[in-house]
C-alpha cells in the first residue's frame, strides 16, 4: 500500500505550511511515532509523525519550499516492493498538489487532522521532548532518558537514541499518513536510490537591499491575515498619564530576583481585570463571550519580521516571581519558534510595550479574537504640579487602551485605567503577594 504524506493543518488559521527540514531521506525506513519532517506554520515549527511504518519512497516538496494545507508532499510506500511504483507515481506529482478532502479541515494546537498523524513542538519548558515510540522503547529497555541527549530535530530524543544507550541498533524518525488506494508494484521493483537530504532554504535578510522585493515569511503573512481582520472590528482609544515613581522603585527592590518590567505590568494588568471582566470578554455571532481565565499575551518582534504574542496563562492566579520565569522561558522558545499553538494563541487581553525603544505613545492595533489591547509607552521624569500647586518632578508613563467598540464603552476602558492606574500609583507592592 502507498500512502501520501500531506501537508498539516498545524493551527486553525494555516493555509500553507513551508518544510523546513525532512528528517528522512528518500529510500529510508520509517518507523511509526517517528519524526519524518519538521513544518514551520504560521508561528512556530513542528514535528510530524506517523502512527505508520514504512519506506520515504519519494519527497515531492523538498526543504524550503511552501505547500497548501492537505496537499501531498511525500509518498511511502508499506513495503520495499512498492518504492519503485511510489517513485513513479510521485514523479509526475505536482510540488502543490490539490488538498485532500480527508485533511482539509483544519486541527487545533494538540489535535491531528486525520488518523495517523501526530505533531509536536520539540521543546517543552527548555527540555528534550521524547517521541512516543522512543518513550516506550526506553521503558521496555529500561532506560534512563534523562541521561540521552537527543540526536532529533531540536534535540528531540528518538527511537535510535534509546537503541543506541541499551546497546543496541536502529534507524530513526518518520511522518504523518494519509491511507490512498495502492497502486500496483512492478514484478522486479528497482531499488530505491540514497537522496541526499536538500539544505534548507536560506533565511530571508532582515534587513532588504535598496530595490530589491523581499517575500514575507510565514510569521509576517500570519500578522498580515490578523489584521486584515481587525479592519472590520469598529475601534475607539482612550490615553491615561500613570505617575510610576512607587512601580519604578518597587523594581529595583526585586529585579535582582529576576523580575522583569514586563511581568510587573502583566501582573498588574491581569490584577485589575479581576474588577473588569468586560475587558477580558470578546464579541461572538451578536453576544458576548466572557473569559474564565485572564491570558495576558504580550507583543514580541521577531528577529526577520513579524511579532509573535507570547501568552502568560491565568497571569492573576501566578505569583510574580513564577511569572517572571514563566515569561523568559516563553521568549526564548519563541524566538527558536518553539512555542506551542496554545503559548500564542489563547490571549484574552494584550500588551505592547514600546516603552523600551522611548517612544512616548502610540495606539496599538486589536488582535482577532480580543477586546481590549494595551498600548505603553516609556516612563519618563516630568514636571508636574502637585494638588497643592506646588511643582515636583515625577516619572510618568502614557498608556492607550484600544477597545472593541462592539463589546466595551469608553467609560467601561476609562474606569479600567483609573484602577490600573491606582494599583501602580498607589499599592505596586501587593503584586509580590
Amino acid at each position: 500500500m502507498i500512502r501520501e504524506v500531506f501537508m498539516p493543518a498545524l493551527s486553525s488559521t494555516m493555509t500553507e505550511g513551508k518544510i523546513v527540514s525532512w528528517v528522512k531521506s528518500a529510500g529510508d525506513k520509517v518507523e511509526k511515532g517517528e519524526t519524518v519532517v519538521v513544518v514551520e506554520s504560521d508561528k512556530a515549527d513542528m514535528d510530524v509523525e506517523s502512527f505508520y511504518e514504512g519506506f520515504l519512497a519519494i519527497i515531492i516538496v523538498p526543504a524550503g519550499e511552501v505547500a497548501p494545507v492537505g496537499a501531498a508532499i511525500a509518498l511511502v510506500a508499506e513495503t520495499e516492493a512498492e518504492i519503485a511504483a511510489a517513485q513513479q507515481q510521485g514523479a509526475g506529482a505536482p510540488a502543490a498538489a490539490t488538498p485532500a478532502p480527508a485533511v482539509a479541515a483544519p486541527v487545533s494546537a494538540a489535535t491531528a487532522s486525520s488518523p495517523g498523524l501526530q505533531q509536536n513542538v520539540s521543546r517543552q519548558n527548555g527540555r528534550s521532548v521524547v517521541s512516543p515510540r522512543a518513550r516506550k522503547l526506553a521503558k521496555e529497555l529500561k532506560v534512563d532518558l534523562n541521561s540521552i541527549k537527543g540526536s532529533g530535530p531540536h534535540g528531540r530524543i528518538v527511537a535510535e537514541d534509546v537503541e543506541a544507550a541499551a546497546g543496541k541498533t536502529k534507524p530513526a524518525p518518520v511522518q504523518q499518513l494519509v491511507t490512498v488506494p495502492a497502486s500496483p508494484a512492478p514484478a522486479a521493483p528497482a531499488p530505491a536510490p540514497a537522496a541526499a537530504k536538500p539544505a534548507p532554504a536560506p533565511p530571508i535578510p532582515a534587513v532588504a537591499m535598496t530595490g530589491q522585493t523581499v517575500p514575507m515569511n510565514a510569521l509576517q503573512n500570519a500578522v498580515v491575515r490578523n489584521m486584515m481582520v481587525s479592519l472590520s472590528v469598529p475601534c475607539f482609544r482612550v490615553g491615561y498619564t500613570i505617575t510610576t515613581d512607587n512601580l519604578d522603585k518597587l523594581y529595583k527592590q526585586i529585579k535582582s530576583k529576576g523580575v522583569t518590567m514586563t511581568a510587573l505590568l502583566a501582573k498588574a494588568v491581569a490584577v485589575t481585570l479581576q474588577k473588569h471582566p468586560l475587558l477580558n470578554a470578546c464579541y461572538v455571532e451578536s453576544a458576548i463571550q466572557y473569559r474564565a481565565d485572564i491570558n495576558v499575551a504580550v507583543a514580541v518582534a521577531m528577529e526577520g519580521g513579524g511579532l509573535i504574542t507570547p501568552v502568560l496563562q491565568n497571569a492573576d492566579r501566578m505569583d510574580l516571581y513564577s511569572l517572571s520565569r514563566t515569561w523568559k522561558d516563553l521568549v526564548d522558545r519563541a524566538r527558536t519558534k518553539q512555542l506551542k499553538p496554545d503559548e500564542y494563541s489563547t490571549g484574552t487581553f494584550t500588551l505592547s510595550n514600546l516603552g523600551m525603544y522611548g517612544v512616548d505613545k502610540f495606539d496599538a492595533i486589536l488582535p482577532p479574537n480580543q477586546g481590549s489591547i494595551l498600548a505603553i509607552g516609556s516612563s519618563r521624569p516630568q514636571v508636574v504640579a502637585n494638588e497643592d500647586g506646588l511643582m515636583g518632578v515625577k516619572r510618568q508613563m502614557q498608556v492607550n487602551i484600544t477597545c472593541d467598540h462592539r463589546v466595551i464603552y469608553g467609560a467601561d476602558a476609562a474606569s479600567f485605567l483609573q484602577d490600573l492606574a491606582k494599583l501602580i500609583e498607589t499599592n505596586p507592592q501587593s503584586l509580590t503577594l
